[in-house]
């Protein structure tokens, strides 16, 4: 009996949203102040803010290649495993199911239950209602709820979530378009507002090169996520044109609207006033239309992070899916639904292992803080694989091929390399801690690789 594979059911516009939506969180709202006082003035911010939408270009380049040419479920353990060997792969999805994936999902309800909590309707969220073992907030509980719906929704098919992610995607687009309208609108008496702003500057920013690349590690923050679509390349219909499509025109969507929303921003608010705004943006809009103004970015703000949501748990469930199908993980995990053609037992774990950590309560955040060198380090080893495939399979299929080879790529690399080093020099314990989680999963591939020699390991 053939086993069961993933469905083919995301259409380019699905694929697309998935890109845009999962990129498109809190960052644009948030981190405009963070890169104001890193660099000091709204030049220096939009450089940060197009250097960072063209080194993310570069990344989406190389993967739209190495995406429509191994277009299977699992994207970067995929590269990395053909390139490298099974060791690499696995330490890549390790280090994915254990801390990153499930963190994020974590962090991204976590700042879900914030954002909501700001609305008085919710003022409940920080009542504890469980004391014992640990506390548990109604906020706690919310978040929770959050997560296993999503996850619910993800498990019933690929197709229903890839329409909420289409549906709530374009609402969150329109949100967005509609901050920058009302920032650039004459409504309101807002004293100060004007072009004049974008010359302005903060006296107590960091500056120099540290600011500069504090800045350009918030912008890129902010992008993170475009490589999400490659996790899910398993179940895109017409893969070798869709998935560079969708990576691209993605990028590019989000490069636009980071841009607009920002210039709405300085248009409204003084660089000073940016620095010193923990939400830019709800600010900005709140001169202009009041507190509905600032209540309407909220929502925008739970929504987009709703979508992000969605494509996390979407594209992270894939990762162990695709271990477990190469007999290097538990069996179970490669497990397809036989109705609804998901890894149903992937996302069920994925889901438990997010809970967890909201239980936790903020001691999640410093386990997030660990897969950060992680992140890079395997997105640097991840895009390196193309100059392996170009050496080592000239004459394979790539129904693909990037612009800009090889400098593109080299570039690509070359920064996050640059950026590992930034990231594990600013966070040398966590970066130590992250670097051990990576290999403690060397031992744990050596008793999977042993049962799988022996026969005892293989997913069918």
């Amino acid at each position: 009996m053939p086993r069961l594979e993933l469905s083919r059911d995301l259409g380019v516009s699905h694929a697309s949203a998935v890109v845009v939506g999962t990129i498109i969180g809190s960052g644009i709202f948030l981190v405009p102040a963070e890169m104001m006082q890193a660099v000091g003035s709204a030049k220096l911010v939009y450089l940060a803010w197009v250097v960072g939408g063209m080194l993310s270009f570069a990344g989406a380049l190389t993967y739209a290649e190495l995406g429509a040419m191994k277009p299977q479920a699992g994207g970067e353990y995929v590269y990395v495993r053909d390139a490298y060997g099974p060791l690499g792969g696995f330490l890549y999805a390790w280090t994915w199911f254990v801390i990153a994936k499930p963190a994020s999902i974590a962090t991204v309800v976590t700042g879900l239950v914030r954002i909501l909590g700001t609305f008085p309707i919710f003022s409940f969220f920080s009542v504890t209602i469980i004391s014992a073992p640990f506390a548990v907030s109604w906020g706690q509980m919310f978040a929770i709820t959050a997560a296993i719906l999503i996850s619910f929704l993800n498990f019933l098919g690929v197709k229903k979530a890839g329409e909420f992610q289409l549906v709530f995607t374009l609402l969150k687009v329109a949100i967005i378009l509609g901050i920058v309208v009302v920032c650039f609108s004459g409504i309101g008496n807002v004293p100060g507002r004007g072009w004049a702003n974008f010359a302005g500057t903060f006296a107590g920013a960091k500056g120099g090169i540290a600011g500069f690349m504090a800045a350009l590690v918030a912008a890129l923050w902010a992008y993170d996520g475009w490589n999400d679509l490659n996790m899910v390349a398993g179940e895109v219909k017409r893969p070798e044109q869709n998935i560079p499509i969708a990576l691209i025109a993605g990028v590019a969507t989000v490069g636009v609207l980071y841009v607009l929303v920002n210039a709405g921003v300085q248009y409204v608010l003084p660089a000073g006033a940016i620095a010193a705004s923990p939400r830019p943006a709800s600010d900005a809009v709140a001169l202009v239309m009041g507190r509905m103004g600032a209540s309407i970015v909220s929502a925008g703000m739970a929504i987009s992070m709703l979508v992000t949501l969605n494509g996390t748990i979407m594209s992270g469930a894939r990762v162990p899916f695709a271990v477990a199908r190469d007999g290097y993980f538990f069996r179970a995990l490669a497990q397809v639904h036989p109705r609804f053609h998901t890894p149903s037992v992937a996302i069920f774990v994925q889901a438990v292992f997010s809970i967890l950590l909201l239980l936790l309560g903020g001691s999640f955040r410093q386990l997030f803080s660990l897969a950060i060198f992680a992140e890079w380090l395997f997105y640097m080893i991840a895009g390196s694989t193309i100059f392996v495939f170009r050496w080592r399979e000239p004459e394979a299929a790539r129904p693909y091929r990037m612009w800009g080879y090889p400098f593109v790529p080299a570039l690509f690399i070359a920064v996050a390399a640059a950026l590992l080093c930034y990231t594990f020099w600013n966070e040398r314990p966590n970066s130590w801690y992250g670097l051990l989680i990576i290999l403690a999963g060397i031992p744990v591939f050596a008793c999977f690789a042993f049962l799988r020699r022996r026969g005892k390991g293989k997913s069918s």
